[in-house]
């Protein structure tokens, strides 16, 4: 296998943590696309309304963040594989509550959110900051791309075969079988993180300074800015599509058909992004890939049908790809650059994770004041129409980020580590 990766990454120096890694990404996507697709749908059925929904997800951003800062400041004292440990366990734990609530789902959906926000919140702290530890300047974006098909295949395959399980099993039974399946799958991924190198951070959790830090830097002040426009198109749109092609197809299986296709189309497209965009055309890429996103919308807005479903399906699967790999790869970029981030890199990211979901809770907060207050059917457009351009408020604050050298020179963190060894 690190013969093959070595050959799609033009043969770069890939050690054996970036694979377990890219392992553990890859049993995550599957685990996660083959039922959280669905839970909104499970949620659906039961409940009838968009406010079990939205509050099912606020409640997941609202702690995934704070449980960033505590998986953070657990971080710089234990181990970070035990951290992501910790989040797989949670998510585990989610899925089996899901198991055991059955039918009452709708009821204890606040519950269920909270559990799979601190599941959120530990996995991706610890995958995030093994992310930028283990990936070097020369392998971010291959790291970034392939992490990328492996979530785009997960997307693919797991929403299909959940789709055609629930499809061919009566009452619940098919979602009490992916549920299962998406518990054994996480309990796999904690196995191979025993295989991932112990890593450790020294010194307090500094949260503040951080934060505080984007008043002397001016990059790390636009790419927050950016990442706070990321989230508030992700609020809402986590889970209206999916419902929206529940809605228009009353089947399972058609969201999963929705879902293989776009999926099907980032896999082949974060290939062709991982081998195309290079740093310097990081932020036309990003442009492109903004607007595609955004004028996509249109074709659903006003007039939906299954048809058009997949069109727009066609068109962010390709879009998708094309913002997500120059994006992160830019923002660990950025990071790496920032004051004191060989020993703080763990509170960069918390912050930059912070800033996304308070754009998230904004987007479903003002969501669900406005179904209350307003006919769903005439407000969830307009709102769809206002957050969907998230994206391209990115762009206009990426375009202004400027790095001191070109990026494949850039001195990264793990080269400031092997200097001061050397010294």
């Amino acid at each position: 296998m690190q013969k093959k990766l070595s050959f799609l990454s033009e043969k770069m120096d890939i050690d054996r943590d970036l694979i377990f890694l890219l392992i553990i990404g890859g049993l995550y996507s599957l685990g996660l696309f083959l039922s959280n697709t669905f839970v909104n749908v499970y949620l659906w059925k039961q409940a009838g309304d968009y406010i079990t929904i939205a509050v099912y997800n606020l409640a997941i951003y609202l702690f995934q963040p704070i449980t960033f800062i505590l998986a953070g400041k657990t971080a710089k004292k234990i181990d970070r594989i035990i951290v992501l440990r910790l989040g797989v366990i949670f998510l585990s734990v989610f899925f089996m509550s899901v198991l055991i609530i059955g039918e009452k789902a709708a009821t204890y959906n606040f519950i269920l959110g909270s559990l799979l926000g601190i599941g959120y919140g530990f996995y991706w702290l610890a995958f995030d900051v093994l992310t930028f530890e283990i990936t070097e300047p020369d392998t971010r974006d291959f790291f970034n791309g392939f992490l990328g098909v492996l979530q785009s295949f997960g997307g693919m395959v797991g929403p299909l075969i959940a789709g055609f399980i629930i499809a061919k099993m009566s009452d619940n039974t098919g979602y009490t079988t992916i549920f299962t399946i998406s518990f054994i799958l996480f309990i796999c991924a904690v196995a191979c993180s025993f295989f991932l190198k112990r890593r450790q951070a020294e010194g307090s959790f500094q949260f503040k300074k951080i934060l505080r830090e984007r008043h002397h830097n001016k990059n790390w002040n636009r790419i927050l800015y950016a990442h706070i426009f990321q989230g508030l198109r992700e609020g809402i749109f986590l889970f209206v599509i999916t419902i929206w092609v529940f809605l228009v197809t009353k089947s399972e299986f058609a969201l999963g058909m929705f879902n293989l296709l776009l999926s099907g189309l980032s896999l082949v497209f974060y290939f062709i992004a991982t081998k195309f965009i290079k740093p310097a055309r990081r932020k036309l890429a990003i442009l492109i890939g903004a607007a595609m996103l955004y004028f996509s919308l249109y074709i659903i807005l006003f007039q939906i049908s299954y048809t058009k479903l997949l069109i727009y399906a066609i068109i962010i699967g390709i879009a998708y790809p094309i913002i997500s790999v120059p994006y992160v790869s830019l923002t660990y970029d950025v990071i790496g650059k920032a004051r004191d981030a060989k020993d703080l890199r763990v509170e960069y990211i918390v912050v930059r994770e912070f800033f996304v979901n308070i754009g998230r809770v904004i987007s479903i907060s003002i969501f669900l004041l406005t179904v209350i207050n307003f006919s769903s059917e005439l407000a969830i457009p307009i709102l769809l129409m206002i957050f969907g351009s998230g994206h391209l408020f990115i762009y206009l604050f990426v375009k202004n980020i400027y790095l001191t050298s070109s990026p494949e020179k850039e001195i990264m963190i793990k080269d400031r580590i092997t200097d001061e060894k050397n010294r």
